[in-house]
């Protein structure tokens, strides 16, 4: 069946094919079900825009997708660190921390995730796909566009980032060391 001359059509298989797999996608890259839901409807809204922008071919089509998903919460995470930045400017001073919660394993979950939310919006989407979606260093570099080399650094650059954020947390938290 060619769907070259029917834009809604390619769209909706092109959903098909592809939803599952942006939404467990997204679903790693926001805080929660409903931001991942608008993540992959505004991935989608993108592609309705723009139709002729998607290359041809199952793979190319993905890794259109995936990078269209990325840099859209890429896009959000610049946001919300100016509105940030921005409301500590207008308080003057930096908020106080959240009180712990007293389940360890949701402690735990929350710390990872604002650690997560503190590393650049690719190198977070690198340590997402490569640790909590499993995929290989070379599908991550593939549906990024870029070198595999460059997955490695940022794979590494944010690990180190990670600890550098986590283990101050963690220090805190039991008020010994770790």
């Amino acid at each position: 069946m060619d769907l070259a001359g029917d834009p809604a059509g390619r769209l909706a298989v092109l959903f098909d094919a592809h939803y599952d797999r942006l939404y467990r996608l997204a679903r790693r890259l926001t805080p929660a079900a409903d931001d991942a839901l608008d993540l992959v409807q505004d991935t989608f809204l993108r592609a309705a825009r723009f139709p002729n922008a998607i290359p041809a071919g199952v793979g190319n089509e993905e890794a259109w997708l995936v990078r269209v998903l990325v840099n859209i919460r890429r896009d959000q995470w610049r946001h919300a660190a100016v509105r940030v930045r921005l409301s500590r400017d207008a308080r003057g001073s930096r908020s106080a921390g959240t009180v712990p919660n007293p389940e360890s394993a949701i402690v735990a979950r929350r710390t990872v995730w604002q650690a997560l939310d503190l590393l650049p919006p690719r190198r977070r989407a690198v340590i997402v796909m490569y640790e909590l979606e499993g995929l290989e260093i070379s599908s991550i570099a593939s549906l990024l566009g870029v070198n595999s080399v460059t997955v490695r650094w940022h794979l590494s650059q944010g690990r180190r980032e990670l600890v550098r954020v986590i283990k101050p947390e963690v220090i805190q938290r039991t008020g010994g060391t770790v």
